[in-house]
């Protein structure tokens, strides 16, 4: 078996918080030069910005900035920044609630993505703890869907990043979630939802079908109010949209989910209104490192349930909150 090779460190810095693109090439190919297996490589970028980011000495490999003409190498690393679109900023903080040397666990605000992801770059918890933090070299542990608060755990130490990924890789985090949702009195809780889950790529709604299940939740009900109740969720597994859509086959749809039961426009940029009513509460583990037992809990609350009123009224940015 072939072995991959060792991926070398990069030369080029961050900037702004983002990891420069690294691109590794082909082991063979009809390219006489790095322009050109650029060129065909890159389609959406137009040939003349290729161009002039070779002639700014902008490209780089191992052992410095490639020139315009530079041959063809097979299997050699590249790097270079990718220009950046405006991102409307998400006028929420990310509140830290525990700092050592090795862990960084922090309170995530609703509509701001855990890493950059697709045109959610620079508008993520990631870049944005990166930058204000001094923390280069900060990577997850796990991620937390960007319509849902809550509690998102980073690895301050490169080198202790597996250790705490594989805590979530080995179901050995226990995760609690908080959400609003109608009240039912029909439907009996507390239950244990099991159901198969397919997420397709590219496609935003995941769905049930038959089969094996490989997606369990715990739902519980904490409270009711008139119509609305406040659910504690325990996922038991880590499926996309997993509590989601659980609660909606159940005929309890999160309040302010865009996705289920049925599938809304996409929001104009900037539209901060009701914000899906879901919270990651809680999560405790043992930690792999130091072997001391660790709960932390986010310290936000549901808007919908403190103040339905004004959730469901809001208007714009202002006022959407928790």
């Amino acid at each position: 078996m072939r072995r991959k090779p060792r991926v070398p460190p990069s030369p080029l810095p961050q900037r702004a918080g983002v990891d420069p693109v690294r691109l590794r090439l082909p082991a063979a190919g009809p390219w006489a030069t790095v322009r050109d297996h650029l060129v065909d490589r890159l389609p959406a970028v137009p040939a003349g910005r290729i161009d002039a980011m070779l002639r700014e000495r902008a490209v780089f490999a191992v052992d410095g900035p490639i020139e315009p003409d530079a041959p063809f190498v097979p299997e050699a690393f590249l790097w270079f920044h990718r220009e950046l679109p405006p991102e409307v900023p998400v006028p929420y903080g990310v509140e830290v609630l525990h700092r050592d040397d090795h862990l960084l666990v922090v309170d995530k605000p609703h509509f701001l993505s855990t890493t950059p992801r697709g045109s959610h770059v620079t508008e993520t918890a990631l870049t944005r703890l990166r930058r204000e933090l001094g923390l280069p070299a900060l990577s997850p542990a796990h991620r937390l869907d960007r319509l849902t608060a809550g509690l998102v755990m980073f690895v301050v130490t490169p080198e202790l990043r597996g250790a705490y990924q594989t805590l979530f890789r080995d179901r050995l985090v226990r995760k609690e979630y908080e959400a609003v949702a109608p009240y039912d009195p029909a439907v009996p809780l507390p239950r244990t939802v099991r159901s198969r889950i397919v997420k397709e790529r590219g496609v935003i709604a995941a769905r049930e079908e038959p089969g094996p299940p490989n997606a369990e939740s715990r739902i519980e009900l904490l409270e009711r109010r008139g119509g609305l109740g406040r659910y504690r969720l325990l996922p038991l597994t880590g499926r996309t949209h997993q509590l989601r859509l659980h609660m909606s086959g159940l005929g309890l749809p999160i309040l302010g989910d865009p996705v289920y039961p049925a599938l809304l426009p996409d929001p104009a940029p900037g539209d901060f209104r009701r914000p899906l009513q879901l919270l990651a509460r809680v999560l405790e583990f043992t930690d792999p490192v130091s072997g001391v037992p660790r709960r932390f809990e986010s310290r936000r609350t549901l808007r919908s349930w403190s103040h339905h009123g004004e959730w469901a009224a809001a208007d714009g940015a202002a006022g959407a909150g928790c």
